[in-house]
């Protein structure tokens, strides 16, 4: 069965993302350049070219679906909960197991905002991993009737601490300690009624 042309382009801008992830992985943005892209890829510099603008437009669309799969593994961790506190804990499963992926926390944590910027960095994860976690803490805060006020600031330094959390992990340290401490940090979060 043929391919419609609109497979096609969609398969041939897939490609160049997998082909450039994995050298963006293994080099670094820096040391990868186009044309090596484009060869391990198969393809001319006009297609990387008729798909995007430029290596860092590129880089960009692979971080973005890098970070959309992170959301996407929590997302289905957190729908089998059967509570609000078991989706969160379920969600730091899941974003512990997605960053584990090969390569995932270089591209999102490290390459990522030093290519992208600040601003643009914490976009994309504000799209991501970080919507899900407020979600998340939304609705815990809500089902055990505890206090909303400064969720956002709240959400901001609990994903801050997702990703040091990473990258320490990465490094060799204990995943279930970092786990547990999250699990603590959140549990905290919950107010209790005055005595």
């Amino acid at each position: 069965m043929r391919r419609s042309n609109k497979d096609r382009t969609e398969a041939t801008r897939q490609t160049l993302m997998d082909h450039a992830r994995e050298l963006f992985v293994e080099r670094g943005y820096s040391d990868t350049a186009t044309p090596d892209i484009v060869a391990a890829a198969g393809v001319t510099r006009g297609a990387l070219y008729h798909h995007f603008a430029d290596k860092r437009d590129l880089f960009l669309a692979v971080v973005e679906r890098e970070a959309a799969r992170v959301a996407a593994e929590i997302a289905a961790a957190a729908g089998e909960a059967i509570s609000a506190r078991d989706a969160l804990v379920r969600g730091i499963a899941a974003y512990f197991d997605a960053m584990a992926a090969p390569g995932r926390s270089r591209l999102l944590l490290l390459d990522g905002p030093a290519i992208m910027g600040l601003e643009s960095g914490r976009s994309t994860d504000r799209d991501h991993a970080e919507t899900s976690l407020r979600n998340g803490l939304e609705a815990y805060l809500r089902e055990t009737g505890s206090d909303l006020a400064g969720l956002d600031p709240l959400t901001r330094v609990l994903s801050a601490a997702f990703d040091r959390a990473v990258l320490a992990i990465a490094a060799g340290e204990s995943r279930e300690a970092y786990e547990q401490a999250i699990i603590r940090l959140i549990d905290g979060l919950v107010t209790r009624p005055p005595r």
